[in-house]
């Protein structure tokens, strides 16, 4: 769409508490109608500097891409907040196949997963009380419905922002135990990506690069750091 305002401004709402951006005076608002309510100053303005800049200037184009923060922050407010149920389930589940219990046949990527990997679910484990089984190659393995319980609950207590990092992180780690590390501050989501992807950097070593998966690559670690993001502002850090 066209840019069709001059300037983006934080103010404090008048309802509930935190703040809205307005453009050129009016509230930013939602798909659904509402107006955007963030929560925390760091976020609002982050999201207002996105504005500012999205377009260039009045009458450049723009697109959903240049308001990442917007968007996350407005599934957080319009699609997890009132209902965070379906969220948390479907985030939990991945507990029953996480990345980081299959090992590969090949002993020694083997040996690099298990060195890289290991002390991540032995932090579960510790830190959660949430231990999982590994297995080798790509057979199901079936994991203690208690430790999978016990990680749905760290899930359920998280908030509506969260979750929605959670949303991007774990289907881009393939991984609820990486996620959790980032969002619990264990990992940065740099070297989370890192530990994801040690099966196809192994294989890139024999086979070369694959363009594809390459750019596949690129647009999750972007994803991952505006995740990432997203979590640092609304926790009051400069990001």
């Amino acid at each position: 769409m066209k840019r069709f305002w001059d300037n983006a401004a934080v103010v404090p709402d008048p309802g509930p508490g935190g703040f809205r951006v307005l453009l050129d005076g009016r509230p930013v608002r939602l798909p659904g109608g509402s107006p955007l309510l963030v929560e925390a100053p760091r976020l609002a303005e982050a999201i207002a500097a996105e504005w500012s800049a999205a377009g260039g200037a009045k009458g450049g184009e723009m697109t959903p891409a240049d308001i990442p923060l917007t968007r996350l922050a407005g599934t957080a407010q319009e699609r997890i907040a009132p209902d965070p149920a379906g969220m948390v389930e479907g985030l939990a589940r991945y507990a029953e196949s996480d990345l980081l219990c299959y090992r590969a046949d090949d002993h020694r990527l083997a040996a690099i997963q298990a060195a890289e990997w290991q002390p991540l679910l032995d932090w579960a484990a510790l830190q959660h009380d949430a231990p999982l089984r590994v297995t080798t190659g790509l057979m199901p393995v079936a994991q203690d419905p208690a430790s999978v319980e016990a990680l749905r609950r760290v899930v359920a207590a998280c908030d509506p922002i969260e979750l929605t990092a959670l949303g991007v992180l774990v289907p881009g780690f393939g991984s609820l135990v990486l996620a959790l590390a980032v969002v619990q501050g264990r990992l940065e989501a740099a070297e989370a990506h890192r530990l994801s992807i040690l099966d196809e950097t192994y294989q890139e070593e024999f086979w070369g690069l694959d363009a594809e998966a390459e750019a596949r690559r690129r647009r999750i670690a972007a994803e991952v750091a505006q995740a990432e993001r997203l979590l640092a502002l609304a926790r009051g850090a400069a990001a």
